[in-house]
């Protein structure tokens, strides 16, 4: 059982209703879409073969007990739901990062799924089915809907009330793009929409820069 691993680092949650918290991550290398805006794109390719054994020892080299499993997209690691479960039999809170284009049914219930929406601004806009399928997620799971311009921001309201996403309990996210969407634009329009949803930015960005990385 064999993954590829970009990086293994400790750091400050920076989104999601979790930011701000102490949080380790495993970032896996590889993504097979390639978003505008994509701010990893160093986990394309490479990364440092890694067994199941070898990524729990090296996690628990740190205190903390919440980490998130991301990417490149994460659920192309073919063993990540066995990973997923040895990490919550440790004692780990676990949530994994992915862009929702790929199935998640296998992960344990357990784990927290954070689905970063691809809208048109990304070039990677979610196909009906990838759309659809957020309609199994629940209380504990969240959406995060990354925002480039106004437009985004309207396909993303729409998304919601045609798939009926508020009724699945799931915490809906909306993230400007760092640097391409004014923090007051977008806060004015998640107010006018009278959505039950959340403003979020990237908490690490602010703190550390946008360039840096193992943040």
């Amino acid at each position: 059982m064999a993954f590829y691993v970009t990086e293994i680092f400790h750091s400050l949650q920076g989104e999601t209703t979790r930011a701000g918290r102490p949080c380790i991550f495993v970032r896996f290398t590889g993504c097979d879409l390639r978003c505008s805006w994509c701010d990893t794109a160093y986990a394309f390719s490479g990364g440092k073969r890694m067994s199941l054994e070898e990524i729990l020892e090296a996690v628990s080299a740190f205190p903390t007990r919440y980490l998130t499993l991301t990417g490149g997209e994460p659920l192309l690691q073919r063993e990540l739901p066995a990973l997923a479960r040895a990490l919550l039999d440790r004692g780990y809170e676990v949530a994994v990062e992915t862009h929702g284009q790929r199935p998640w049914d296998e992960l344990p219930p357990e784990v927290s799924k954070i689905v970063d929406v691809k809208g048109p601004g990304s070039g990677e806009v979610a196909g009906e089915a990838d759309l659809a399928r957020l309609r199994s997620l629940g209380p504990g799971d969240e959406l995060k809907f990354v925002i480039a311009d106004e437009a985004d921001f309207r396909w993303s309201v729409e998304v919601i009330r045609r798939f009926e996403l508020e009724a699945t309990g799931a915490t809906l996210l909306f993230s400007p793009v760092f640097g391409k969407v004014e923090y007051e634009a977008l806060a004015g329009w998640l107010l006018d929409s009278g959505l039950e949803a959340r403003m979020q930015i990237q908490l690490h960005k602010l703190v550390w820069g946008p360039e840096a990385r193992g943040v």
